[in-house]
C-alpha cells in the first residue's frame, strides 16, 4: 500500500516514542514530471502529477524558539536555534528543513518552534522530487504551529528559494508546486512564470509507470547548475539582439536558429532543447484530454530524444530502461523524469496491461549491482495536506 498513511503512521508512532504525545502530521507527494523538462526554470510549461509516494511530518509546537527534527531514514536527530539560521547552509537533510524555517522567517513570516518526526516511501536521489516533499511537508507543519495561513503558490515559491538560496541548488518552481497544489486523478499543466494552471485529468486507461535506474544524483553537486548556466548564457545573447526577452520562454525556434552564431555550440544545443521543449507539455496534456495515448507517448519519446542528445543529461542505465520499456507490450511512449543524470524514468501504459508490464521490466531490467529494477504504477494524487 503506497498512500499518505504509510509513512504518515510510521511518523506518528516515532514521534510517540521519542515525546509521548500525539502529534499532527502533514504530508506532501513526490511527483513525477509527465513532459517538460528543464522548462520551468525558464519560465516555460511542465506537466507534473503528484503520485502516491510521500514525505511526512509528525509534529507538535516548542516554546523554546528551537526547530528540533528526527529523520526516520537515517536514524540521526538535528536541532537548531531559529534565530541563528542564515543563508547559505548545506546540502544535508536537515539543511532541508533549516532551509524552510529560513524563507518563512525572512519572508516576514512568524515560525516558532517546532518538534518534527520526518519519514517517507520516496525513493531518495530518483527524480521523484523527495527533496520538494519534504520542503512542503515542512513548510505546512510550521504553518500549523505558527498560525500562518497555508497558501499553496506562495509556500510554493518559498520553498523554491529555501532551495535556491539556502541550500545552493537553482531549481525551478515545478517540484515545490507539484508538492504544495497536485490534484488526485490529475496532472497539471503549469505556466512556471505566472503559476496559473490547468487541471489534466488523466484518461482511465492511461497508466503513468515509474522506473527506477538504481542510479543516485546529488542535484547541488551534479552538472544541474552548469545547465541553467547555458541558459542564462544563451539568453544574454540572445538579449543583444531583442532585449524584451526574458527568459527562453520568451524565444521562438526560428529566433533561436538566427542567434545561433553568437553562441557557443553547447549554449545553443541547450537552449535548443529548452525551445523546444516548451510546446511538449501543452501537446501531451490535449492528448491525454482527447484519450490519444500514441501521440501521447510520441510526445514523451521526442522529449526523451532531446535530452539525451541536446541537453545530454541521460545515463546508460536510463537509454537501457527506456528502450526496454518502449520494447514491451502495452507501452506507448517513456522518457527520463526529473533532472536526469540517473534517477527515474516514465512509462505510458495501457492500464488494462500495466501490472503484466511492471513484471516483465522487472525480470528485465537490472540496476548496477544486480537487483532487480523497481517500478511503481502511479496513481494521481493530492498536495500537501494534513491527515
Amino acid at each position: 500500500m503506497n498512500s499518505p498513511a504509510v509513512p504518515a503512521m510510521r511518523a506518528r508512532q516515532r514521534f510517540i516514542d521519542l515525546h509521548g504525545s500525539e502529534p499532527l502530521v502533514a504530508v506532501a507527494p513526490g511527483r513525477v514530471n509527465l513532459v517538460g523538462e528543464h522548462t520551468d526554470y525558464n519560465d516555460g510549461y511542465v506537466l507534473p502529477m503528484g503520485i502516491d509516494l510521500h514525505v511526512a511530518v509528525a509534529f507538535a509546537p516548542r516554546r523554546d524558539g528551537q526547530l528540533r527534527a528526527r529523520s526516520v531514514t537515517v536514524e540521526e536527530t538535528r536541532q537548531v536555534d531559529l534565530v541563528e539560521l542564515s543563508a547559505p547552509g548545506g546540502s544535508e537533510w536537515f539543511d532541508y528543513v533549516a532551509a524552510v524555517a529560513w524563507a518563512l522567517a525572512d519572508a516576514g513570516e512568524p515560525v516558532g518552534g517546532i518538534d518534527m518526526v520526518i519519514a517517507g516511501n520516496i525513493p531518495i536521489g530518483s527524480g521523484l522530487s523527495s527533496s520538494a516533499a519534504l520542503e512542503v511537508s515542512v513548510a505546512r507543519a510550521l504553518c500549523e504551529v505558527s498560525s500562518v495561513q497555508w497558501d499553496p503558490p506562495k509556500m510554493a515559491r518559498l520553498c523554491q528559494r529555501a532551495e535556491n538560496q539556502y541550500v545552493g541548488v537553482n531549481c525551478g518552481i515545478m517540484d515545490q508546486y507539484a508538492a504544495a497544489a497536485s490534484r488526485a486523478g490529475c496532472a497539471l499543466l503549469l505556466d512556471c512564470r505566472d503559476l496559473t494552471v490547468t487541471p489534466v485529468e488523466i484518461p482511465s486507461r492511461a497508466s503513468f509507470v515509474v522506473m527506477d535506474t538504481g542510479v543516485r544524483r546529488t542535484l547541488a553537486g551534479s552538472a544541474y547548475n552548469r545547465r541553467r548556466a547555458s541558459c542564462e548564457a544563451a539568453v544574454a545573447r540572445l538579449r543583444e539582439r531583442d532585449p524584451a526577452i526574458r527568459a527562453l520562454r520568451d524565444v521562438t525556434p526560428d529566433g533561436l536558429a538566427a542567434a545561433e552564431p553568437l553562441m557557443h555550440p553547447e549554449t545553443y544545443s541547450r537552449a535548443k532543447h529548452v525551445v523546444e521543449e516548451m510546446v511538449r507539455p501543452q501537446q501531451l496534456a490535449e492528448a491525454l484530454q482527447a484519450g490519444d495515448l500514441e501521440t501521447a507517448g510520441r510526445v514523451m519519446n521526442e522529449s526523451h530524444a532531446s535530452l539525451r542528445d541536446l541537453y545530454e543529461v541521460s545515463s546508460a542505465e536510463l537509454e537501457e530502461i527506456t528502450e526496454l520499456a518502449r520494447n514491451t507490450a502495452g507501452c506507448y511512449g517513456a522518457r527520463m523524469t526529473g533532472a536526469g543524470f540517473g534517477g527515474c524514468a516514465v512509462a505510458l501504459v495501457e492500464t488494462d496491461m500495466a501490472s503484466s508490464f511492471v513484471g516483465r521490466m522487472q525480470r528485465r531490467y537490472s540496476a548496477p549491482g544486480g537487483e532487480s529494477g523497481y517500478c511503481h504504477i502511479c496513481v494521481p494524487s493530492d498536495g500537501a495536506k494534513l491527515v
